[in-house]
């Protein structure tokens, strides 16, 4: 599904990747922990296409998408879809119109053709429902708390049903209880897309509750990734560091 062999990225000369390799597969939720600014989010961009990579390969539906023009790499991740650390609706739309935007610009990924009116608002309903959003089509999104935008942006991600969803620290800033309505959106998404989630973020309960597997981004690399209950007991201080943060807190179950 995606692979990714011994990528470096730098700005500068500040190095972030530094000869990362990563293997996600079909069908799992990966979540990426790491302590802030290791290069988390900029691995998504990565993926995604957004940028390149100063060496390395990143390959996609078996495509390697980081040798491509810009051109080709849109015709390879347009099955993709990115939630955004800050949401990143846009301010000038209604939440109706920043759910459609998408589905308005690019029409129908397998007919080629454009949606008609209507199926945009069945579908843009729809989503929004999913994320338990009904009712605040007209809203701008200044109207709504952070919680909310979180979810609008996750409606505009389901809405065109991508194979293959990229979150950016999708619990930062939110208080404990709206953090698990969107851990639990975020697997329910998973189950009905069918598709395949990247996760990255430095939330050890989000990570719990919703990783098929977990890895450690450590150092511009990937140290470790395993299944949730290894990973757990591998002898690191940065995992100990995450494990400590679950002092007191239960741990979460998708099951």
């Amino acid at each position: 599904m995606i692979e990714i062999e011994n990528l470096y990225k730098s700005y500068g000369k500040h190095e972030i990747l530094k000869g990362l390799s990563l293997k996600v597969n079909q069908g799992e939720i990966l979540v990426i922990l790491g302590r802030s600014g290791v290069g988390k989010s900029v691995l998504l961009k990565q993926i995604i296409g957004i940028e390149k990579p100063d060496c390395g390969t990143v390959d996609v539906f078996g495509k390697r998408i980081s040798t491509m023009d810009q051109k080709d790499i849109y015709k390879t991740v347009k099955d993709m879809g990115m939630l955004f650390q800050g949401a990143a609706l846009f301010d000038s739309m209604n939440i109706f119109d920043n759910i459609a935007f998408y589905l308005s610009e690019h029409g129908n990924l397998e007919t080629g053709q454009p949606y008609s009116k209507e199926e945009i608002e069945q579908r843009v309903c729809s989503a929004l429902a999913e994320v338990g959003l009904s009712g605040v089509e007209k809203k701008m999104p200044s109207d709504l708390s952070g919680g909310m935008r979180k979810r609008a942006g996750l409606a505009r991600l389901i809405v065109y049903r991508p194979k293959i969803l990229l979150y950016d620290e999708p619990t930062t800033g939110l208080d404990p209880i709206t953090a698990q309505q969107i851990n639990e959106l975020i697997v329910k998404t998973q189950k009905n897309l069918q598709g395949t989630s990247i996760v990255v973020t430095h939330d050890m309960h989000s990570a719990l509750f919703i990783a098929d597997r977990l890895a450690l981004h450590d150092q511009g690399k990937i140290a470790f990734v395993d299944k949730p209950e290894i990973f757990l007991e591998i002898d690191n201080p940065i995992i100990q560091s995450f494990k400590d943060c679950l002092y007191n807190h239960p741990t979460a179950s998708k099951e």
